[in-house]
């Protein structure tokens, strides 16, 4: 099957989604999730791509991130990629791909959308079942967020600065937003299905700008093959 074409337009968020081959880990223990964390960091500030929210599951990782030029995301991911896997292999002995192909990414509008994102990162380990609590996944950027801790990785997008006027009010504000899960089940199959589509997510209108700017389609399409003219249901 053709791979589809990223939509790569700088200046807007994207929630990157990157899986272990055939669903297994990728991380080992501590060492690989601290490892893989100064990868990307170093990987992300050389391509000017500003992260604002990740998580490291077992076998896979979620992010939010904003580059800066149309290039930018995939050189960060490769340079994130190939760095992470040599040094894994090389020290847990093993050869050969780690990752389940090429990352997926998914364009969002600037606006509830991105924060949606927000959300369904770092809720990501409690839908998992491993935490009661956001805050009580250790690798995951919530802590920064919501000023647990200083977070260097971390570039706070304007929608997040928007939740106060102070840094206080913000992380009252986003810790507010963060609990509300019965929202966060009701987005949570739209942003899924978004990224395994890479779909852009976003209002009607964002999509009819995004198509009019790229000359192409971009919304997402039902799946299965399309009906033909006359075979409505009957």
């Amino acid at each position: 099957m053709p791979r589809h074409a990223r939509l790569l337009v700088p200046g807007l968020p994207f929630h990157v989604v990157q899986r272990g081959v055939n669903k297994g880990a990728i991380f080992a223990d501590d060492l690989d999730r601290d490892h893989f964390l100064r990868v990307m960091h170093k990987a992300f500030v050389k391509h000017d791509v500003a992260l604002h929210a990740y998580v490291l599951m077992d076998n896979h990782v979620h992010l939010l991130a904003t580059p800066k030029t149309s290039g930018g995301l995939a050189h960060a991911m490769r340079a994130l990629g190939t760095g992470y896997v040599q040094a894994f292999n090389q020290r847990h002995g093993r050869s050969g791909p780690l990752w389940q192909g090429r990352f997926h990414s998914s364009m969002i509008d600037n606006d509830a959308y991105l924060l949606a994102v927000y959300r369904y990162i770092e809720l990501n380990p409690v839908r998992a079942g491993l935490v009661a609590a956001p805050e009580q996944a250790a690798w995951s950027s919530v802590h920064g967020n919501l000023g647990l801790r200083r977070d260097p990785l971390l570039t706070p997008h304007p929608a997040l600065l928007m939740l106060g006027g102070t840094p206080a009010q913000r992380r009252v504000g986003y810790r507010s937003f963060l609990r509300d899960h019965r929202r966060a089940s009701a987005e949570a199959p739209a942003i899924r299905e978004h990224g395994r589509t890479q779909c852009p997510l976003g209002s009607a209108r964002f999509l009819e700008m995004l198509a009019e700017t790229l000359g192409r389609p971009v919304a997402a399409r039902p799946r299965g093959r399309p009906r033909k003219p006359g075979s409505e249901s009957r």
